[in-house]
């Protein structure tokens, strides 16, 4: 069963400085219907402006990942860690028993563009930790990279909990079949263009919660970014936030 969610049902957060796309439940946007999706919490579709952000405030208990899709995205935390992270980056935030930390766009003339992505963790109370990862858009094109994954695999970064993340680049005859297991769930979502999914046009910002599927198929990609999630089998983990 493939579930869709087009963009435009997402919830809006816009502040002038910061416009926001909320696919699931999130600050000020409420949609009981929408709570996140097994341990997938939070997708925020992100553009900061120029020399924004978002100042130093806390989280604790959450796996919090940024993936830049346009711009510079500069990030200092608690721990030390100063990092600027652009297209072709993945971040990943070990939030454990308590960090704080600041999101600022790098650039004073560009929109950074990005995606916030909250998983919940396993685990509660563990040590903080930060880690990031570049991969070669070649890796991910007519294919499926994974950039998380428990136990870090194939470069990917360590998240603390039972599921994976994919990205994939999609264009004219490219084309990929990604074999799930039909136990698990999972969920799609297209980053930017646009791409048919077991024949299901799908448009930038669009999603899918995917039960009880043993394949997906990718055809007809015109620029598209794929993010794809392999997930528990439960409805909603939902703590507070």
């Amino acid at each position: 069963m493939i579930e869709q969610r087009l963009s435009e049902q997402r919830g809006l957060g816009d502040h002038g400085w910061l416009h926001s796309r909320h696919t699931f439940s999130f600050a000020s946007y409420w949609d009981p219907k929408q709570v996140g999706f097994s341990d997938l919490l939070v997708i925020n579709d992100d553009q900061v402006a120029p020399g924004r952000g978002f100042g130093a405030h806390p989280h604790s208990n959450m796996e919090i990942i940024s993936y830049v899709l346009e711009g510079a995205l500069e990030h200092k935390d608690s721990m030390g860690t100063g990092s600027v992270i652009v297209p072709g980056d993945v971040q990943l935030m070990s939030a454990g028993s308590g960090v704080t930390h600041s999101e600022f766009n790098h650039s004073g003339d560009e929109n950074v563009h990005f995606l916030q992505i909250w998983i919940v963790p396993s685990e509660t109370g563990t040590k903080p930790g930060y880690q990031q990862v570049s991969v070669a858009e070649a890796e991910k094109r007519g294919q499926f990279r994974l950039v998380v994954s428990p136990e870090g695999d194939n470069g990917s970064l360590t998240v603390r909990q039972d599921m994976k993340i994919y990205a994939g680049f999609f264009d004219g005859a490219e084309q990929a079949t990604f074999d799930l297991d039909p136990d698990r769930y999972a969920y799609i979502h297209v980053a930017r263009g646009s791409i048919k999914v077991n024949g299901i046009e799908f448009r930038t910002g669009d999603g899918a919660r995917i039960r009880q599927e043993d394949k997906l198929t990718f055809t007809d990609g015109d620029q598209a970014e794929v993010l794809l999630f392999d997930l528990r089998p439960v409805e909603v983990n939902h703590p507070s936030r």
